[in-house]
């Protein structure tokens, strides 16, 4: 009998950012973490995603933590695993798009701090907006020896995404400089035959290694990784099991499972993985008896494949809707986010594309008249100010946008003015190490808000109750 040729999966952990970014809102507390570090360093992951997405935002707003200082511990406890973190592309981990000397600087500190593999992504997969910062990682890994730059393609349905348009996409990345691709699957839209075709597209289009992240919102994750696996795909994203599944990632356990004694053999050890898991499930249980986790998000929801509306964005319209009244008016809001889709150029439905989409459709509905009234986001995206869509705006809806003002067609940010030297002096005053002022430019007021706690907690002084006329602080 033949012997069989060996091709083990690698895993990608996301217990410690996505996994928890969509179940608990991103609300997994450093100290959560550092405890089982250890065990988790011992698994043989290919790498641990834990730091990007809406950590940076959640550790400052509603944790009162610095981000980087979190990055800097983790880093000191994963002695052999590489870090991993997602970056917006031009827009970092903020929601507007920053000048090039910002890009350049959080990915140098982020290197610096300990990631070793940043995944960039566009919400249009306008590749333009991803090269700012594929270069400055490339440029980094010259200087240091450190830093991994891997495109993301927000994965997505329409008439423009054919295996063709993802197979082209993948050799401009190859010639961008990328070390390698990911398939961004965030709402959970590529089922498993799909999943055969398009990773054996990309397989051909490209020598690069090929990594695909699903959620399971629509119940197929764990058919689609199997698929992609056979038609061979290198790594996989999966979460420990007490935050694995709904609207998170499929399970790890699992996977090692599926493919053990086979070709693709993960080699990793199911007793150390359930010392793991048995860490995580008081903090699941926690979570769900505290409310944090809605038992909602756990289940499938097939409508993100009937309407190609991933899991937020569906919770999102349901809230919207309820806050004016309207909720009878749900069905008509997902018949119409298509339509506005298809007026904004069909960009994939991911953030912050997502929420401007959605946005426009539910007041389309509401107004009882298509673009009466037009939120300043979507005149944004009209107007190029995020990039280019892969197909053209509707011309009508852009006039009626835009008015006499032209459209962008150039790269948005070379419009913008180097930015880091104004926003240091802006926040001079709190500043306690380089890294602030990368807080700072991403969220100046909820940063500020934190220094001044940063502050309070050093000096044990409440800032609120200081005495400023006679300059007297209680202790």
């Amino acid at each position: 009998m033949a012997e069989m040729v060996k091709k083990p999966v690698k895993i990608t952990e996301t217990v410690l950012r996505d996994a928890h970014q969509s179940l608990i809102a991103t609300r997994m507390t450093t100290e959560q973490m550092l405890p089982i570090i250890d065990k988790m360093d011992k698994v043989g992951y290919h790498a641990v995603e834990c730091w990007g997405g809406a950590t940076f935002d959640a550790s400052l707003r509603f944790l009162k933590e610095d981000p980087w200082d979190r990055l800097r511990k983790l880093r000191e406890g994963f002695k052999n695993t590489k870090l991993q973190m997602l970056f917006r592309g031009q827009n970092i981990l903020g929601y507007r798009p920053y000048a090039d000397d910002v890009v350049e600087y959080f990915v140098q500190k982020s290197i610096a701090n300990g990631i070793d593999i940043i995944r960039i992504f566009d919400c249009l997969n306008d590749l333009r907006n991803l090269q700012t910062a594929v270069t400055a990682t490339v440029r980094e890994r010259e200087q240091s020896g450190k830093g991994h730059a891997q495109i993301a393609l927000s994965y997505t349905l329409g008439d423009a995404y054919t295996l063709d348009y993802w197979k082209d996409t993948a050799k401009r990345i190859e010639d961008m400089g990328a070390d390698s691709i990911c398939i961004k699957d965030m709402a959970g839209l590529l089922v498993p035959y799909e999943a055969t075709r398009l990773v054996e597209a990309l397989k051909d289009g490209t020598n690069l290694p090929i990594e695909l992240h699903t959620h399971y919102t629509s119940g197929v994750g764990g058919m689609t990784y199997l698929k992609a696996v056979e038609a061979g795909v290198d790594i996989i994203d999966t979460a420990m099991s007490p935050f694995a599944m709904g609207t998170s990632q499929p399970a790890t356990e699992v996977l090692v499972e599926t493919f053990k004694g086979t070709e693709y053999d993960t080699g990793l050890d199911q007793k150390l993985l359930g010392e793991i898991a048995d860490y995580f499930r008081p903090i699941q249980e926690e979570c769900l008896a505290n409310g944090l986790l809605n038992p909602k998000v756990m289940g499938v929801n097939i409508k993100t494949l009937m309407y190609q509306v991933p899991g937020g964005m569906l919770s999102n319209l349901v809230s919207q809707l309820k806050e004016q009244g309207a909720s009878d008016k749900y069905y008509d809001v997902l018949a119409e986010v298509p339509r506005v889709r298809k007026d904004f150029g069909e960009p994939p439905l991911v953030t912050p594309s997502s929420q401007i989409v959605g946005t426009q459709a539910v007041l389309n509905v509401l107004m009882g008249e298509r673009y009466k009234m037009i939120t300043k986001e979507s005149k944004a995206l009209l107007k190029g100010e995020y990039g280019q869509t892969v197909k053209p705006m509707n011309p009508e809806v852009q006039k009626k946008a835009l008015g006499d003002e032209e459209p962008i067609t150039c790269r948005p940010a070379d419009l913008i003015e180097p930015e880091l030297h104004k926003l240091e002096a802006e926040m001079a005053q709190w500043k306690e190490q380089d890294e602030d002022v990368l807080s700072y430019a991403l969220f100046p007021q909820v940063a500020t808000d934190f220094f001044k706690y940063r502050a309070a907690q050093k000096n044990k002084v409440d800032p609120t109750k200081a005495d400023t006329e006679n300059a007297a602080y209680p202790v």
